[in-house]
């Protein structure tokens, strides 16, 4: 008997843990409090919270100022290492921001016009002098490729215009710079809890999201944002603690910001992994993910909850993918990344407004699970069709992708997954695999706790047929059940 009581509670102990991937993403469709001001006030300065990839890979920091005026004063600090501890050059950018309207693509952003003054570079090394003049002198027009003449030398401090509106001289296509960030603005805010057991109440943090970076270096030049890359924090209104923003806000182009040394993590994917946010991607799309990765058969489930609203309040459709992976190898072009090819062998997919059902309906027999069935709600299989056509799915299909985990500033595991193509393709040839990554996914259980989480999330966002929220498995009582049987059977 002794035994079965033990039985129990630990059923019930493992139970208790089963809630936060739940909790989490229940925290998000409730939008955590978040409030977004139109039109957004930009007034301070913004920075990074930690060191930032971008597609090529670039690992940079970024300080921006606004002033009341209308002008603003960007700081970009580029480093040679993932860990942003060893600057390469820093480019000093001043221009003149004007907030129009409502984006009409982009709900819930502003669209900006913006116009640069002067660009400025200060090198931070002579191997970064002699690179960067290099590639301005070989590729740049007119005007440019007397840039630097070759074997000058370098001279700490020194500052060399890249741009000037005064003059007419853009020096600055060589490095792949362009400030089309600046025009998809958005603000968010919200109030996060005092962590010290002892502090009661919370404190304000503002986010600024700027537009997405072109995954394709050929295009980033003329790109004009429909997403958002990772966003700064206010200086004075961030999340506590973070080392990153107290450097970063006090560094200036001639003394760029040392990060603090982070120890590099080991792959450890199992487990279930949920979004932190709700997330934007280019061509308007709003979602969030929870992903479960089994270590022990290398097999994978995804969940992708997908809304039109950027709160993620509205949900339009869900997908569960699952299939298998490989492993993972680090990345020879991506230092501190680890390299891993996925098979997606199934696929579901549900419906969660009327829009996606006629969309779904409409679609061509055959291409798309049973032609007319779809109703809101109704989960349907699209494996046996090969995918679904209206939605991009194509099964069985083999992505290639760039991973890597990190801790936070409070110890929790996070997983950086590739950036998705901006064109909305997909990484499907080693080629194509990404060289930065999305928005970082939290741990929200370890791998004992995979398949609770997995029982209880499926059911996330279904409604019945009046449209109320449908009931949820309750595991505590189910798992409960199971330990009285336990004990009848003794």
């Amino acid at each position: 008997m002794v035994r079965c009581w033990w039985l129990a509670g630990l059923l019930v102990a493992c139970a208790a843990a089963e809630p936060r991937c739940r909790q989490q993403l229940r925290h998000l469709q409730d939008s955590a409090g978040i409030a977004a001001r139109l039109p957004p006030r930009l007034e301070g300065r913004w920075v990074s919270t930690g060191c930032e990839v971008r597609p090529g890979p670039e690992f940079l920091t970024r300080s921006y100022l606004f002033y009341a005026n209308r002008l603003f004063k960007a700081l970009q600090f580029y480093y040679w290492d993932p860990s942003c501890r060893d600057p390469s050059y820093s480019l000093v950018i001043k221009g003149k921001l004007r907030l129009r309207q409502a984006s009409w693509i982009t709900r819930g952003a502003t669209e900006a016009d913006y116009h640069l003054h002067k660009v400025g570079i200060v090198f931070h090394s002579q191997k970064a002098m002699r690179e960067v003049a290099s590639w301005i002198n070989q590729t740049s027009g007119e005007g440019c490729s007397g840039f630097l003449p070759p074997g000058r030398s370098w001279a700490p401090g020194a500052l060399y215009e890249v741009l000037s509106a005064k003059t007419e001289r853009d020096c600055t296509a060589a490095l792949g710079f362009a400030m089309h960030e600046l025009s998809l603005v958005r603000v968010e805010r919200h109030y996060q809890p005092l962590l010290q057991p002892q502090q009661s109440g919370s404190q304000l943090v503002e986010e600024l999201y700027l537009g997405d970076i072109h995954t394709d270096w050929g295009e980033r030049l003329h790109y004009r944002p429909t997403g958002y890359q990772r966003p700064m924090q206010s200086a004075l209104h961030h999340v506590h603690p973070c080392p990153a923003c107290g450097i970063i806000s006090r560094a200036d182009e001639h003394h760029p910001p040392i990060l603090p040394a982070r120890a590099a993590l080991p792959m450890q994917l199992s487990g279930s992994w949920v979004s932190t946010h709700c997330e934007v991607r280019p061509a308007v799309l709003f979602l969030t993910r929870y992903f479960t990765f089994h270590g022990n058969n290398h097999t994978w489930e995804g969940h992708y909850y997908h809304y039109s609203d950027p709160l993620c309040r509205q949900p339009t459709f869900t997908i569960y993918a699952s299939g298998h992976y490989t492993q993972g190898i680090p990345s020879s072009k991506v230092r501190g990344g680890t390299e891993l090819a996925f098979k997606v062998t199934q696929a579901r997919v549900t419906p969660m407004d009327q829009v996606t059902v006629v969309m779904l309906n409409s679609s061509e027999p055959g291409s798309c699970g049973l032609a007319g069935s779809w109703s809101a709600g109704v989960e349907q299989d699209i494996t046996p069709t090969n995918g679904c056509l209206a939605l991009g799915i194509k099964l069985p299909h083999t992505e290639y992708e760039l991973f890597k985990t990190e801790q936070d500033t409070q110890e929790r595991s996070l997983l950086f997954i590739g950036e998705r193509p901006t064109d909305g393709s997909s990484p499907d040839s080693p080629d194509k695999r990404p060289t930065s990554y999305q928005a970082p996914l939290i741990q929200c259980a370890a791998a004992s706790q995979e398949f609770s989480n997995y029982i209880s999330l499926k059911y996330v966002g279904r409604k019945d047929a009046n449209g109320n929220e449908a009931l949820k498995p309750l595991p505590v009582a189910f798992l409960l059940f199971i330990a009285l049987l336990f004990l009848r059977w003794d």
